[in-house]
């Protein structure tokens, strides 16, 4: 296992390597729950026009791309949403949105009618920031399910909706005030259609309630040219005819209306942004973190894969030009057996397995401690320690505000020669901070499985060490089970959240070799 030495020892391409404090107290990992369970829907619900013939296939029962969110009125309460029923082509059936009044002991399912699947009809009206709008949800597909509550207790929820056999596509938002057994009708915060507004398309977006204010809720994503949900950004890093913005929306009367949605960040021709997230400082400082991908060099040589911050002092008014947080060095994850069955053929050298890769995640420390209040961290995934050989975690964690930051540190414990992969961040509310990973350290070359465990770090000094790690997972699971969506496919995040001191994951595994039930999502609390 890979160990971390001194700060002060070694710096590598800017990387630090470090050491674990010998004060550190490990987690305290609580039982795996199985937060989801059989499709609620059926086969065929997204109506004609769901499938490609010959292309689409549909992975009915499997559960992909989890995220999660604890009530800050109530430890005992949480909400999940992931994607059911994973299209190997794109998206899902819809979003399935589950709560838990136990600690995440046991769920139960209600979502937004963000899909036809979900509830949405031809005639169930959205409400639109665009005053002649009333469109309808019946969305054929949903995917990039992501939760967030507000300080007093109301559930916000968040997806992109789109079609597969028309260009329709949309940001819609929904609210609950009960924890999601019931949700307000759809809010209809981007609406486009192609052929009528050009070849653009939304993609990850992603939904901040305020912490500091029931009022605020913020709602940000891509918006590119690109043909369909499932495209890679990868295969647009050289195109000449792409370009992509963050874009950004705000409710200021908790998510009931929202306002005309618009550009903040334009890279310009031959970049893009993705995976843009809002976090919010003590100060209320709203921060937008996204990877910004540049297909051609700029005087700084930062071609390729960049973490990149823009900050707001006015709740999302105005935003500043972005601050550079570090290069994103990430290199391609393969089933590391080159010899095991590919349900692609045209693959050599070991089967893709599609991770988080170019997704950064943020978090932000809230808490009372003086020692690291309003530190902002950020993580990803990177080779640059390895020469490309395999993925770290990397941390990197600003003590201004996002205006400066510090060379990243290797957080995982993955062996060297292994693949660390789609990581999560968050803080505790103490001042902890701990990140999630999925790794393949248990895997035995040549045997029929892809053993695939999650685990989880953390650090209690602000970032700076790592020195302990849990597994989440009690046995290891087949990612080969998973379904395959260029590539096997999990999800591009996973959900890591918080109350008092608590850790709460929400990942997803899959069952091994059951290819009617593919996957499902778990949880565990850590403390």
């Amino acid at each position: 296992m890979r160990r971390l030495v001194a700060v002060s020892l070694l710096t590598v391409c800017g990387l630090v390597v470090t050491s674990p404090p010998a004060s550190a107290t490990p987690l305290a990992v609580g039982p795996v729950h199985v937060a989801s369970g059989p499709s609620p829907f059926v086969p065929g619900c997204g109506g004609p026009g769901e499938a490609t013939p010959g292309v689409s296939v549909n992975y009915l029962n499997a559960e992909v791309e989890p995220h999660l969110a604890d009530d800050p009125t109530d430890a005992n309460t949480l909400a999940g949403a992931w994607q059911q029923d994973r299209w190997n082509d794109g998206g899902s059936h819809g979003n399935v949105h589950a709560y838990s009044h136990d600690g995440g002991a046991t769920w139960t399912a209600s979502s937004p009618a963000f899909s036809r699947c979900a509830g949405g009809t031809a005639t169930s009206a959205v409400l639109s920031t665009d005053p002649l709008a009333a469109r309808p949800s019946d969305y054929q597909r949903a995917t990039d399910p992501w939760v967030s509550y507000g300080p007093t207790g109301r559930l916000h929820a968040i997806a992109l909706a789109f079609d597969n056999s028309t260009p329709r596509n949309a940001v819609l938002t929904a609210y609950s005030d009960n924890d999601g057994a019931t949700w307000s009708a759809p809010r209809e915060v981007r609406f486009d259609n192609p052929r009528a507004l050009g070849n653009n398309f939304n993609d990850k977006e992603s939904l901040t309630a305020d912490p500091g204010d029931a009022r605020y809720v913020y709602a940000t994503w891509q918006r590119i040219v690109s043909p369909s949900e499932s495209s890679s950004a990868k295969a647009y890093e050289n195109s000449v005819s792409y370009f992509s913005d963050a874009w950004f929306a705000r409710s200021t009367n908790g998510g009931v209306t929202w306002e005309p949605a618009r550009s903040i960040y334009s890279p310009g021709r031959l970049q893009q942004t993705i995976g843009n997230q809002v976090d919010v400082l003590p100060d209320g400082t709203l921060i937008n973190g996204f990877n910004r991908i540049q297909a051609v060099s700029n005087r700084d040589k930062q071609r390729g894969y960049n973490v990149e911050i823009i900050r707001s002092t006015d709740k999302g008014q105005t935003w500043s030009a972005p601050v550079h947080v570090d290069r994103l060095l990430v290199a391609d994850v393969r089933d590391p057996d080159p010899t095991a069955p590919c349900p692609d053929p045209g693959e050599v050298g070991g089967c893709p397995v599609r991770t988080g890769d170019i997704i950064p995640d943020l978090a932000v420390d809230r808490s009372a401690n003086p020692a690291t209040r309003g530190n902002l961290y950020a993580v990803w995934m990177d080779a640059r320690s390895t020469g490309g050989a395999h993925n770290d975690i990397l941390l990197a964690r600003s003590t201004d505000g996002g205006l400066s930051w510090g060379s990243p540190v290797v957080v995982d414990h993955t062996p060297a020669g292994v693949d660390a992969f789609t990581a999560a961040v968050d803080d505790d509310g103490t001042g902890r901070v701990a990140v999630s990973y999925y790794d393949f350290r248990n895997d035995v070359p040549g045997d029929t499985v892809l053993s695939t465990d999650f685990w989880i770090t953390h650090s209690h000094d602000g970032g700076l060490t790592f020195p302990d790690e849990n597994r989440l997972t009690t046995t290891s699971f087949d990612m080969r089970t998973a379904p395959y969506a260029g590539g096997y496919f999990v999800g591009d995040y996973t959900g890591l959240s918080h109350v008092n001191g608590r850790f709460d994951s929400l990942w997803v595994g899959a069952n091994t070799g059951n290819v009617a039930n593919r996957t499902d999502a778990f949880h565990r609390s850590a403390q």
